[in-house]
């Protein structure tokens, strides 16, 4: 299923930069960052609910957000793009 993550980290100090790094590479391993905070990640239910526990570990709820907008197996129906800096197909073919 397609998951998208969006997260909003406070960067006021020192802390607050150091969970923004923590969380964008957290999120790298999944899937690919197609904004500045947005990442596509193709997961399974299992994958999900380990990065799930694994960003909400890292994030200060007081002080930080997190959405997950979880898009299923059909997302290619439901996602259009237009502009610059098109992404790759995760389950396509991959040719190096």
């Amino acid at each position: 299923m397609l998951v998208l993550i969006t997260y909003d980290v406070n960067t006021e100090d020192a802390k607050g930069k150091g969970r923004l790094r923590r969380v964008a590479k957290k999120c790298v391993s999944y899937g690919q960052r197609v904004q500045n905070s947005v990442f596509e990640c193709i997961v399974d239910a299992g994958q999900c609910k380990l990065l799930k526990e694994q960003l909400l570990k890292i994030v200060d709820l007081e002080k930080d957000s997190l959405r997950f907008y979880y898009l299923g197996n059909q997302y290619k129906n439901k996602i259009e793009h237009y502009g610059a800096k098109g992404t790759i197909d995760q389950e396509g073919v991959l040719i190096l």
